[in-house]
């Protein structure tokens, strides 16, 4: 069984290459981490495999400029990057899997569940509840937990107190959003009644 290496036996300074090679090994690195994460990867976590003083946001847009040829772009995601394919190849990776497991496949009703989390977060099941007229059932929620659109989120301290929900990064990057700032017109939401108007939903 391998052992995690711990980030200490990681030579991060890397001060026997000269500035050019040192910033191009940094950029190398950069690469490997978002190429193997599942998830966005914060600035913090890039920071541990860069010489002190580094620039990470400097790093990544040089990144950025050296895949400017690739299928695949890096892009900022709340607090992170990720890879993502580039829009142009979304009809050859459709063809490619003959529409298997791609996309979301969430039904209409799940969609605007998800859009009234992202709008009223953090929401419970009641308030999702007065929003739709009728109960949100907890398989509902248990198929958007398990697609990780949407996770647990605060909870007050009082005994019995109901679970809220939130959405997550996966949300955010499965949607093309960086941030919640980037959703739609909340007007337009509530035209569509996916969302509650401001001082009902909470």
């Amino acid at each position: 069984m391998a052992r995690n290496r711990p980030t200490g036996d990681l030579d991060r300074e890397l001060a026997d290459l000269p500035q050019g090679l040192r910033w191009r090994e940094w950029m190398r690195r950069i690469e490997a981490v978002l190429f193997a994460a599942p998830r966005p990867v914060p600035r913090e976590d890039l920071a541990r495999v860069v010489g002190q003083g580094a620039n990470v946001d400097l790093l990544v847009e040089d990144l950025r400029a050296d895949l400017a040829e690739r299928p695949y772009e890096v892009v900022a995601v709340a607090d992170g990057w990720m890879f993502r394919t580039r829009p142009a190849y979304a009809a050859a990776i459709h063809a490619a899997a003959a529409g298997e497991g791609q996309g979301l496949d969430l039904s209409e009703f799940d969609a605007a569940v998800l859009a009234a989390i992202a709008w009223n977060q953090p929401i419970t099941r009641a308030a999702l509840a007065e929003i739709f007229g009728r109960e949100v059932g907890r398989d509902l929620i248990g198929r958007l937990r398990e697609r990780d659109l949407i996770a647990a989120g605060p909870r007050s301290p009082r005994p019995g107190a109901p679970y809220t929900f939130v959405t997550t990064d996966a949300f955010l990057a499965a949607f093309d959003l960086q941030s919640l700032r980037d959703l739609p017109d909340r007007e337009v939401i509530e035209d569509a009644g996916l969302a509650a108007p401001p001082g009902t939903g909470g």
